[in-house]
């Protein structure tokens, strides 16, 4: 699999990002340093505690106080005060390996007993601004390098359950322990799998500098204040997710394309190079075909290919979405079978869809009903499989009798959402954008072919969507879709057909009806 991440840089402090999985669109990402962004510490103030709900809430900047349970302080919270304290009075050093820690709170007990209103407090953004409400914050610091994470206060070293490899994680162990500064715990991350010592080393140094950095900033900033800025999330995706697979970093601002060339020339040297600067006359996500996948990907309908699809809704209270075969087949004796190809196929697709939406929250999936339990377990086997490299944390309870999945993701930032309707040109109101008009086209036409033997189709529709589609004589859509199918795809134009109408028709003139 290559992978290759496009970057465009759209104002000087906001970004597009998108992650490329062999040309499809995986991750879709926009990055404005303004926003207040999950990893970024602050200097925050006490407005009120509120013992009813055992939580507090803290004045960070933002129109909205942020929330800070009791469960979210973390057990050195009297610590990291006594810090904040002594640092704020220029009493406190940023070495802690001689700082005495206070005792750790009790799991149960009551916020009021810890915090006072007006008191100033370090905080760390755990969940971005949502809807209405307030960013979710946490007073159990974190910070996070390529192959570990620093936890101040603590003396504890954990590996990631994701490493299996007993020996593997011992040796990780002894290495950190080798190098851990005193009064900081580690959590080593999957990446540092065969890392060497030199390599984890390099990492924890560059942590210890944030450390120093966020410890000069307490000092200086007046609260409500950022003490220290998150890597932006250009840095941040690919401190998470380089690996051998990656081929081409793209990015069309030359001040951007310095900082990432020094970015990775600090994490992996050997890489520097397939950071490229793009200067081509087409925007950049129009030149790597995004714009168009963009388009195709956030609608309420997603095809699929052969006809199938799905619907995706949106409530307050939690995310729908329902998979359809579009009538791929009208074989009984091969209902199973095709129930299980199209929902082997959609679980790919929702695992994606989840990924570039970043839906969080409770989604609830109605697949089309399999009557085997054999079945029903390789379906729950592909969807694990394809969730298996979501970042964000999930769980996937398996396939109901009644065919529906609940999944349950982790919410940390606003969903992603991106208007796909347009105005309509016969009327009032909004239509889907062309360009899905096109690719439904495509679809059915697949699935056309994959059922009909006809060697003639033809095609009805509005004389501007045919000319869209016949334009070029040897690049045209029309002449792609010939040889893909290998059918003799005829365009007709119809000036009575309205703008997005079109109809498949074989060549005794019988209507292709599609459900």
């Amino acid at each position: 699999m290559s992978t290759e991440l496009v970057i465009n840089s759209r104002t000087a402090d906001s970004v597009a990002v998108a992650l490329l999985k062999d040309g499809k669109l995986s991750e879709l990402h926009y990055d404005n340093a303004e926003e207040f962004s999950v990893g970024d510490i602050y200097l925050g103030k006490i407005k009120k505690v509120v013992p009813g709900l055992n939580a507090a809430f803290v004045d960070v900047g933002y129109e909205k106080d942020a929330f800070l349970h009791y469960h979210d302080l973390g057990p050195q919270i009297l610590s990291l005060n006594k810090f904040t304290k002594r640092t704020l009075t220029g009493k406190q050093r940023w070495n802690i390996s001689d700082f005495k820690p206070e005792k750790d709170i009790d799991k149960n007990g009551s916020i009021d007993q810890v915090l006072k209103t007006g008191q100033s407090i370090v905080v760390q953004i755990a969940k971005e601004p949502i809807s209405t409400k307030g960013p979710r914050i946490t007073s159990e610091l974190s910070l996070a390098g390529r192959y570990i994470v620093m936890v101040p206060f603590s003396n504890r070293i954990s590996v990631s359950s994701k490493l299996r490899d007993k020996e593997e994680k011992d040796r990780l162990r002894r290495l950190v322990k080798s190098i851990k500064p005193e009064g900081f715990g580690i959590i080593v991350r999957t990446a540092a799998q065969d890392c060497s010592v030199a390599e984890l080393d390099a990492d924890l140094q560059e942590l210890v500098k944030k450390w120093k950095t966020l410890h000069r900033s307490i000092q200086r900033v007046k609260p409500p204040a950022r003490a220290l800025q998150e890597l932006n999330r250009v840095s941040a995706l690919l401190r998470d997710v380089l690996n051998d697979s990656f081929n081409s970093i793209a990015v069309n601002d030359e001040d951007l394309f310095n900082e990432l060339r020094e970015y990775m020339r600090s994490i992996e040297p050997e890489k520097e190079k397939i950071v490229k600067f793009y200067k081509g006359r087409l925007p950049i996500f129009e030149h790597y075909g995004i714009e168009r996948q963009i388009k195709s990907s956030f609608g309420r309908s997603v095809s699929m290919g052969k006809g199938a699809y799905l619907i995706i809704e949106h409530t307050e209270a939690m995310h729908v979405i329902d998979v359809n075969s579009g009538n791929r087949t009208n074989s009984s004796e091969n209902q199973e079978a095709n129930a299980l190809a199209v929902n082997l196929s959609a679980a790919e697709e929702i695992a994606r869809q989840l990924r570039l939406r970043d839906m969080g929250g409770i989604i609830v999936v109605d697949f089309i009903d399999l009557h085997r339990s054999e079945n029903r377990k390789k379906l729950y086997e592909k969807l694990k499989q394809e969730m298996a490299i979501d970042r964000a944390k999930h769980k996937i309870l398996p396939v109901s009798r009644f065919g529906l999945v609940e999944i349950t993701r982790q919410r940390v930032r606003p969903e992603m959402a991106i208007q796909t309707r347009e105005k309509n040109p016969d009327g009032e109101g909004d239509v889907e954008a062309p360009i899905l008009i096109i690719e439904e086209m495509e679809s059915k036409l697949e699935l056309i072919a994959s059922q009909d033997k006809e060697k003639k189709i033809f095609l009805h529709t509005h004389p501007f969507i045919a000319a869209y589609l016949t334009k070029g004589i040897f690049n045209s859509i029309r002449r792609k879709w010939s040889k893909r199918f290998k059918k003799d795809l005829k365009i007709v134009p119809r000036d009575s057909h309205k703008f997005l109408e079109y109809h498949f028709y074989n060549s005794a003139g019988e209507k292709y009806e599609f459900g």
